[in-house]
């Protein structure tokens, strides 16, 4: 091992030798501000024909080099793909032909030159010019074997692009998501806003949030764990149909789908309910899918999923009787389903009810059956602390959610807007906190006033985007399509 690393310095110095002589002949490339490209490299691929014979310029990371006396062949990467160049001594010049030899893998050129085809048929450009734009004093991970280690993708993820073409494709893909989404609901007539990241009470979802100090104003506030509290204000100011794309941060540890920041979409249409958010949130699902993978036949994992046919819709309660074989319409009190959690070893907490116990068997029997897209609908009014009762079983709540591959994708609400109810549940949601849930919803009293002013009936959803972009790529984990996720620091 010690040999390898005195061989990596070894090489590392000869790259920053390199750059030092290059600066002492008054050829330093970080002295060079701009490089005017003409064309990317799958332009030039696709558009041949047109091309052939044309001057081109482009620009982009030198991948491979193969030095053949008086000719060199070299290939460089940009934002969609590779093209090679054939660089040849006597077309570019004895001194930039020297220099070009000494050039290394991971260097950034700009190569001007004819289109042409190669004996062996590879679309390719006869160097006029090359320039070095930028020297590469790191070493990239050797071609063959690559870039694998997953630690060292997620932390370096700027090789990580480099090295994976795949992985550059999934966060081109992500963008063109957003996009999607970002049409679709503008084509309804949905107006997008931004609100608060700092608020002094995080609320909106249960979550434990992060804590922070406001120098200016001496106080403590919270990052947002939710959008909810300040779009429903804008829903109450007039603003009838509204939307946010915005990063929230939750205090909880990570794995395969869970990230402490991540990008939540919630969207507020007035005048509708949950019907409306399941309506628009199939056609919504189906549209991206359809506009940025070409099919709603989506595949994932193993499955395949359908976008395409109607989601399937059950209650949260027909689903536990399904998949458990438990009905808790026969359950009246919270001792009869604390007994039947003991029974179907099902851990629960003092303080939980009926309707908390009705969820934790719905987590453990049945999540991992919805393969295919499936609404589960009328959750307990116990884990719904800001939803309208369903006017004919006070005890469950207007409110959905969509599994996909046996993952919640979104959560949705008819909202509740009395405000008298609304502070009878931020009263319970207290107590809660104070018997030991960290994740309880706090009092929000200009929430509380501004339902007050009158919120008209509405419909609410939230979606993880980041959950939505796994699925659409094909992609196990949430690093995955995260740019740069959360990693334990290498101090530690």
């Amino acid at each position: 091992m010690a040999n390898n690393n005195q061989d990596i310095n070894q090489l590392l110095q000869v790259r920053r030798d390199k750059l030092a002589e290059l600066q002492q002949n008054g050829k330093d490339p970080f002295q060079i501000t701009k490089f005017d490209v003409t064309h990317h490299s799958m332009d030039i691929k696709d558009n041949f024909e047109e091309l052939e014979g044309k001057k081109v310029t482009v620009a982009g990371r030198m991948m491979f080099k193969r030095v053949m006396g008086k000719a060199s062949f070299c290939n460089v990467q940009d934002i969609k793909g590779r093209i090679q160049a054939y660089v040849a001594r006597d077309v570019i010049g004895e001194d930039s032909y020297k220099d070009f030899k000494k050039y290394d893998v991971g260097d950034i050129l700009g190569i001007s030159g004819e289109v042409f085809k190669t004996k062996t048929g590879e679309i390719s450009i006869h160097a006029e010019s090359v320039t070095l734009l930028s020297k590469s004093l790191q070493i990239l991970p050797e071609k063959f074997h690559g870039l694998t280690d997953t630690d060292t993708r997620y932390r370096q993820r700027y090789v990580d692009l480099i090295m994976n073409e795949e992985v550059k494709d999934t966060f081109v893909k992500r963008s063109q998501i957003i996009s999607s989404i970002r049409r679709f609901l503008d084509e309804q007539n949905f107006i997008e806003v931004e609100t608060p990241m700092l608020v002094s009470n995080a609320g909106g979802a249960a979550a434990r949030p992060f804590e922070t100090h406001f120098n200016a104003l001496d106080e403590d506030v919270k990052l947002r764990i939710s959008l909810e509290l300040y779009l429903k204000r804008l829903i109450v100011g007039g603003l009838e149909r509204v939307y946010e794309i915005g990063r929230v941060f939750r205090n909880e540890g990570t794995d395969t789908r869970h990230n402490p920041e991540f990008t939540l979409m919630e969207l507020y249409q007035a005048y509708t309910d949950y019907y409306g958010m399941m309506d628009l949130t199939e056609n919504m699902f189906r549209h991206v899918a359809q506009e940025v993978c070409g099919t709603t036949l989506i595949p994932y994992a193993e499955e395949m999923i359908d976008l395409g046919k109607p989601f399937e819709r059950i209650t949260m309660v027909d689903a536990v009787k399904k998949y458990a074989n438990v009905d808790f319409n026969e359950i009246n009190t919270t001792e009869e389903a604390k007994a039947l959690a003991d029974e179907h070893h099902i851990e629960y907490e003092d303080r939980h009810k009926k309707g908390d116990i009705l969820n934790l068997f719905f987590e453990e029997f049945v999540e991992e059956h919805l393969i295919q897209p499936t609404f589960v609908m009328d959750h307990p009014i116990e884990i719904s602390p800001l939803t309208k009762k369903k006017p004919e079983d006070p005890n469950y709540v207007e409110r959905f959610e969509l599994f996909i591959y046996g993952r919640e994708m979104c959560n949705a609400y008819s909202e509740l807007n009395d405000p008298i109810d609304q502070r009878e549940r931020f009263e319970a949601q207290e107590e809660a906190f104070a018997a030991g849930d960290e994740e309880a919803n706090h009092t929000d009293e200009d929430f509380l006033n501004a339902l007050a002013v009158g919120m008209p009936p509405t419909g609410g959803i939230g979606y993880g985007i980041d959950r939505l972009v796994m699925l659409l790529t094909n992609s196990p984990a949430i690093r995955d399509v995260l740019l740069f996720p959360t990693m334990k620091s290498l101090d530690k």
